[in-house]
């Protein structure tokens, strides 16, 4: 997807009281854009906000916690 999420995602956090991010994403690269935009936006933000990331497998398994 061309579309950068960040600034978006970086309105969301600056606007709310946002505790945490936890993202899903599934193993194929093109979820990798969706990962760097929520770090571009927690930076971005100027919050520091504790964030985690869950990579799901193509056949749904959990490949990292």
């Amino acid at each position: 997807d061309p579309v950068d999420y960040s600034e978006k995602l970086t309105a969301i956090l600056k606007n709310h009281n946002i505790k945490s991010v936890t993202l899903v994403r599934m193993e194929v690269p093109c979820c990798g854009g969706l990962e760097n935009a929520a770090k571009k936006a927690i930076q971005d933000s100027g919050k520091f906000l504790p964030w985690q990331v869950h990579t799901i497998s193509i056949d749904g398994k959990i490949l990292e916690a």
